[in-house]
C-alpha cells in the first residue's frame, strides 16, 4: 500500500436524533469513497467513532475526511486526524 495511514477519531455533538438520521449518508460515503485501506466504526456508547485509512499525505486526509456527511452538517463536537504507524 502506498502511503500513509491516518487514524480520524472523532467525537459527535449531543443531537442524537439528527446524527440517526445522518448515519447512512455517513456510513455510506465512507463504504463508497474508495480510500485504501479502510477500516471503522462507532464506539460501543455511540458517542463517536474510529475511521482508519491510507492516503498520501496529512492534507489529502484532511480533503477526505472533510467530506464526511458528520462534518458537513456540523456534527462533530471534536476530532482528531494522526498519522499513525503501525509496528
Amino acid at each position: 500500500m502506498n502511503g500513509k495511514r491516518f487514524v480520524y477519531f472523532y467525537f459527535n455533538r449531543n443531537e442524537p436524533e439528527k446524527i440517526r438520521q445522518v448515519v447512512p449518508a455517513h456510513v455510506g460515503y465512507w463504504k463508497s469513497a474508495n480510500v485504501k485501506g479502510y477500516m471503522g466504526g462507532p464506539f460501543g456508547d455511540r458517542t463517536g467513532g474510529l475511521i482508519s485509512f491510507v492516503a498520501p499525505s496529512l492534507q489529502d486526509a484532511t480533503e477526505i475526511i472533510l467530506q464526511d456527511p458528520f462534518i458537513v452538517e456540523d456534527l462533530i463536537s471534536e476530532k482528531w486526524i494522526k498519522e499513525w504507524i503501525l509496528e
